[in-house]
């Protein structure tokens, strides 16, 4: 497994990291908290040593379910987690209604103001089970406490020891320009896969000019690039691919039709669709790593092996002609 250096701080991870969004429950149908524990220590035991959560990721499930994964590792793992969405408390930026994992209604505000932030570690540090947090990132931008004050929390957490890096989700560069302006920020952690490549526009060339670490989520579309999402495949209404507009059948057909193409890339390096995706990801410029989620051993097995997946400069070209020619509506 290839490690990288976050950023300009003193943290290096690896460059496939594990996501934790699904083991969660919220929004991906439930989940097993045993696999997910086995999963996770399986992971670190192959190099997988970054391990990315939320309070968000089922309202404080996936931050305890990896509290319990690393015990009695916590000095071979790289904690990352979040803050600044808040189901809890109708303050700060309304964002969107959404159910919990037993059904039950939940506004869910963006909220960076400082005395939230400070609650929200608090909260983080003791369903992980740590002193302190690796890398502390803000979920979403909000847009009703001002960056200046967000930053000058963050930092006093830092100083304090709580946290070890400052990191971001979902900002902007102008966003990323401001935090800049207070203290280090490592990383981003933006949106991007294959299929999603909106931030080569402005978030990649601003992160390579500054030094900040790019952490990329959804790298595999959730699941739509590994070519195991067929035309049979139904999502329960609690599933966030359920009647999202990319895992219509039709769409469906086109990334499946898509993937063969790329099927002889993956021959070549004995590697699945999904270890040649993540592999892909890693290669652009200004990436340092990808977060890609597992809900079982089977599934960390093979996202560790795309770490040690050295695509060719013909085949990253290849890949990228196939799917920029996508449509997808």
């Amino acid at each position: 497994m290839e490690f990288r250096q976050l950023g300009k701080s003193d943290i290096h991870v690896p460059v496939v990291c594990f996501g934790t969004w699904a083991i969660g429950g919220w929004m991906w149908g439930g989940s097993d908290d045993k696999a997910a524990i086995r999963a996770i220590q399986h992971g670190v035991e192959l190099g997988v040593t970054c391990i990315d959560t939320a309070p968000m990721y089922g309202m404080g499930r996936s931050e305890q379910v990896v509290g319990q994964a690393i015990a009695g590792r916590r000095d071979r793992v790289v904690v990352a987690t979040k803050c600044g969405l808040r189901w809890d408390l109708e303050q700060g930026e309304f964002f969107f209604i959404t159910k919990d994992n037993n059904g039950k209604a939940l506004k869910v505000y963006r909220n960076l103001r400082p005395e939230s932030i400070r609650l929200e570690c608090e909260q983080s540090l003791r369903r992980l089970g740590v002193d302190v947090i690796d890398l502390y990132q803000c979920h979403w931008p909000d847009s009703t406490c001002p960056l200046d004050d967000t930053m000058a929390e963050l930092l006093q957490l830092r100083k304090e020891g709580k946290i070890r890096a400052i990191g971001v989700s979902n900002f902007t560069p102008e966003m990323m320009a401001a935090c800049l302006k207070h203290g280090e920020v490592a990383s981003d952690q933006p949106l991007y896969s294959p299929l999603n490549r909106g931030i080569e526009a402005d978030v990649v060339p601003f992160c390579i000019e500054h030094k900040v670490g790019i952490l990329a989520y959804s790298p595999l579309v959730q699941g739509l690039m590994t070519g195991k999402i067929t035309l049979e495949r139904e999502f329960e209404e609690d599933d966030l691919r359920h009647g999202h507009p990319w895992f219509t059948r039709e769409n469906r057909q086109k990334v499946l039709d898509m993937l063969e193409h790329v099927k002889p890339i993956a021959e070549n390096h004995d590697a699945t669709l999904a270890q040649v995706a993540l592999a892909w990801v890693v290669a652009q410029p200004g990436l340092t790593a990808a977060l890609a989620g597992a809900r079982n051993e089977r599934q960390v097995e093979e996202n560790a092996v795309a770490g040690d997946i050295q695509l060719a400069a013909d085949e990253i070209k290849a890949i990228r002609d196939l799917v920029e020619a996508l449509d997808l509506g």
